[in-house]
């Protein structure tokens, strides 16, 4: 078996590990697991350093475990929060649970006959547990005083804090108790916010049955500019399509500035640490391709999305940014094309006009206002700088239904780098 600490140090993924730890997997085949909070139905972005802590777990040979918190997504974890989540319902969470699991089993080898990966729901050993059972059995082995130690207790204090959310990490020290007792877990990973409640539960295994477990945490990831990594301006990076498209999707990584593109491509490739800095070397050489951005943008989006879509990714990319053709623009569905133009200004036009055919420089002084006067467009025309679907147009041209992207909508190019996107309705 590979050293999992070690090739988790390189890559920049360790925060803290316990005393013993190393060792430990050092020795023998270990299981660990990482929770998942089930409150939303898809995996974001900023999952993807826990999915890549397991890969990389079971890549060295130990057993990967995934824990998709049904109880605990009905309670709530304080770690890292402000103020108090809603709680969800019973079949909103089971819902959740389901979408999350589908993306999980794109990254973990649930098949392999040494160390075929694992998902548990805690709910499946808390359904059934009663509230006094619960204190007459765990909340007895733990102090109120080392419980408010806890900094995801601490730095809550002072605004307020609801019982439920208190007992957050007794449910989770009881979760590793429980994989510990039932199926051999000796190690619980997570994000460093997590580590209070992880050696919770390492407490608990000691004081409940005198048994021994160990922690090892990551850190939590900070783009170079001090934004929260994850998110867009758009919101969360999604790792289900419908909520994130491939195409937004591959072009979060492909925006990476370049003081982080390197770090990403540790945290988020499985490439080694050769190939690595050997792409940080050809960038360093000519920044200007964004190698580590393609690199890693590419890699990420084939493993979520699939080569297809990672195909048409690069092709809308290649259509917004770089050299396209027409029949490029007509291989995409309306979505799509919507996709890849929303930032850029839109007009909506009755279809009406297109009837009898519709003089270009009407369309574009009179019907939108990409030029504001016919004489500006009739120029602009002249020079070459108007293109239609990537096509470029003369001044006497007329716009017909047969010129429209999937009978709708038009792609204007007005110079190099202005795009403006007409509706026909």
């Amino acid at each position: 078996m590979s050293s999992f600490v070690e090739e988790m140090r390189w890559r920049g993924m360790v925060h803290d590990v316990m005393p013993g730890t190393e060792e430990l997997l050092e020795k023998e085949q270990v299981s660990g697991y990482i929770g998942f909070d089930p409150t939303a139905d898809s995996l974001g972005v900023g999952n993807l350093v826990q999915i890549m802590t397991l890969v990389h777990f079971q890549r060295a040979g130990h057993k990967p475990i995934a824990l998709v918190g049904g109880a605990t997504g009905m309670v709530g974890d304080p770690s890292g929060k402000s103020q108090e989540r809603n709680l969800l319902d019973l079949q909103t969470l089971e819902e959740n649970l389901q979408k999350q699991k589908t993306q999980l089993e794109k990254f973990l080898d649930f098949h392999s006959e040494s160390n075929a990966a694992e998902i548990v729901n805690n709910y499946d050993w808390f359904r059934e547990f009663s509230f006094l059972g619960f204190i007459r059995e765990v909340g007895k082995h733990m102090s109120i005083n080392y419980m408010l130690a806890k900094d995801s207790v601490k730095s809550r204090l002072e605004q307020g804090m609801s019982f439920t959310e208190f007992s957050y990490q007794l449910i989770q020290g009881y979760d590793f108790h429980h994989l510990w007792k039932e199926k051999g877990v000796k190690l619980q990973m997570g994000g460093s916010d997590q580590w209070g409640n992880i050696t919770t539960g390492t407490e608990l295994i000691r004081r409940m049955s005198g048994g021994e477990a160990f922690a090892l945490t990551t850190p939590l990831i900070k783009k170079s500019d001090g934004t929260k990594f994850g998110k867009s301006e758009g919101g969360n990076i999604w790792l289900a399509p419908e909520k994130t498209s491939p195409y937004k999707f591959y072009q979060f990584w492909l925006n990476a500035a370049d003081e982080d593109a390197g770090g990403f491509l540790r945290i988020f490739s499985l490439k080694n640490r050769k190939e690595i800095e050997d792409l940080e070397k050809e960038h360093e050489q000519a920044p200007h391709l964004r190698i580590l951005q393609k690199a890693l943008a590419e890699e990420v989006t084939e493993r979520v999305h699939g080569q297809d879509a990672l195909d048409k990714a690069i092709r809308s990319s290649q259509i917004l940014f770089g050299k396209a053709t027409e029949e490029m623009l007509r291989e995409l569905n309306t979505e799509e094309l919507l996709d890849i133009f929303e930032g850029v200004p839109q007009f909506e036009v009755s279809r009406s006009f297109l009837s009898e055919g519709l003089p270009i420089i009407e369309l574009l002084a009179e019907r939108t206002q990409i030029f504001s006067s016919k004489g500006e467009a009739r120029k602009m025309l002249q020079a070459n700088g108007v293109a239609l679907n990537k096509i470029k147009a003369a001044p006497d041209q007329t716009v017909s239904p047969s010129d429209l992207l999937n009978e709708r909508l038009l792609l204007v190019q007005k110079g190099k780098k202005n795009y403006f996107l007409i509706t026909f309705n």
